[in-house]
């Protein structure tokens, strides 16, 4: 831990990637800007440890998707639950804040809770959609819930878990009717050709499971719109190098296409239409007006166990919020290069949905808008108002009888 430990405190965070990143490098901003002396340690990306996070094990060991996905790395995982637990135990941490990342922090808040720790969850699992039993493990875990979306707060309440509706960060840069244009001019993409945006996923999993996938779908485009263009923002080195030697091996280097290290809102904000792997970058999509197409693939048995348990018939968000398909969804074996081919240029060519959709989609960024990283901060400084006040409690001297 810093050297100067003594003149603060320190709070627990685990993030386990790269939107989880950028939340918690809000929330560390929100709560520091409120208490100077306050620091942060855990399990962390670039934009945490920009803030100031003491990284104690990068955020890429939990980057791990699916159930079946999953199971070789599970050893691994729950000994780094344990130790980070341990040293959050031994370095008497107040406050743990977990982002995102269910399946490995709420079973680290648990164990914290009963050490004393107040626990916060930054990101409301997706309870909504399936897993509602999870309810009950989230209150045997969690002291606070910060949610993200409106329609998440009711459940929460029913459930008796206090829970903060702070907003979507997103929404703070959500695009206006004429952002296209301008950001167009910032990357120099000149001429009324189509652009396209492909965004196979953030994980390195999703490259190795979704490169392929976009790659031939944009060659079918291609083959419909010769004049059509590709971007395709990346997260990390190892994520590029990954989409570039997918490109390779596919055959595909004559596409039109660029590769943006980072830069994904300004490849969807230029975007005429884009295909988004499911997850964060729908919203994202969504917010930045750009009409796209939703694709997912996974371990046909992972597919299997979610299909059973979905209590929603969508899995974007945008579908979520709008509470209707308003998206394509193409998941699994319908995820294949001629739909999402067909679907994309199909919307492109109509440009009354398109319009529709960007419509749409700006009500969104005014549903979610908030300052996300001032909320969320304080409800943390709440909870290490509650925990002081705990302590403060316990260490009481009992009143003599007189």
């Amino acid at each position: 831990m810093c050297a100067d430990r003594a003149a603060g405190v320190t709070l627990g965070i685990v993030a386990g990637e790269a939107s989880g990143d950028a939340l918690a490098a809000a929330l560390i901003r929100g709560v520091r800007a409120r208490r100077g002396d306050v620091r942060f340690a855990g399990i962390a990306g670039p934009r945490m440890e920009a803030e100031g996070c003491e990284v104690w094990a990068p955020m890429e060991r939990l980057a791990v998707r699916g159930f079946v996905e999953v199971l070789a790395h599970l050893p691994g995982l729950f000994a780094l639950r344990r130790r980070v637990a341990r040293r959050f135990i031994a370095e008497g941490v107040p406050v743990f804040v977990g982002v995102d990342a269910p399946d490995f922090n709420l079973g680290l808040e648990r164990r914290l809770k009963r050490h004393g720790v107040r626990t916060v969850h930054f990101v409301s699992p997706s309870v909504w959609a399936w897993r509602s039993e999870r309810l009950r493990d989230i209150d045997r875990a969690v002291d606070r819930m910060l949610a993200l979306f409106p329609f998440e707060v009711p459940l929460y309440e029913e459930a008796g878990i206090p829970v903060t509706f702070v907003g979507h960060p997103l929404a703070a840069d959500a695009a206006g009717p004429g952002t296209r244009r301008a950001v167009r001019d910032v990357l120099q993409y000149k001429g009324a050709a189509p652009l396209f945006a492909l965004l196979p996923g953030s994980r390195l999993s999703e490259i190795e499971m979704h490169a392929r996938l976009v790659l031939d779908a944009a060659a079918r485009i291609a083959d419909a719109r010769p004049d059509a263009r590709f971007v395709v923002p990346v997260v990390s080195r190892t994520t590029r190098d990954a989409f570039v030697d997918a490109q390779h091996r596919s055959g595909h280097q004559g596409l039109a296409l660029t590769i943006l290290y980072g830069h994904a809102g300004d490849a969807l904000r230029a975007a005429d239409v884009a295909l988004v792997a499911s997850g964060t970058a729908t919203l994202e999509a969504a917010l930045a007006r750009c009409p796209h197409i939703i694709f997912y693939r996974v371990n046909s048995l992972t597919a299997a166990i979610v299909r059973r348990r979905l209590i929603v018939p969508w899995v974007g968000l945008p579908n979520v919020l709008a509470g209707r398909f308003v998206v394509p969804e193409f998941l699994q074996a319908e995820a294949n290069p001629a739909n999402l081919a067909r679907a994309a240029l199909n919307l492109f060519d109509d440009t009354v949905t398109r319009r529709r959709l960007e419509n749409l989609f700006g009500d969104f960024g005014r549903r979610l808008a908030a300052d996300t990283g001032a909320v969320a901060g304080d409800a943390v400084i709440a909870e290490l108002d509650a925990a002081a006040g705990r302590r403060q409690g316990r260490d009481r001297p009992a009143r003599r009888a007189a």
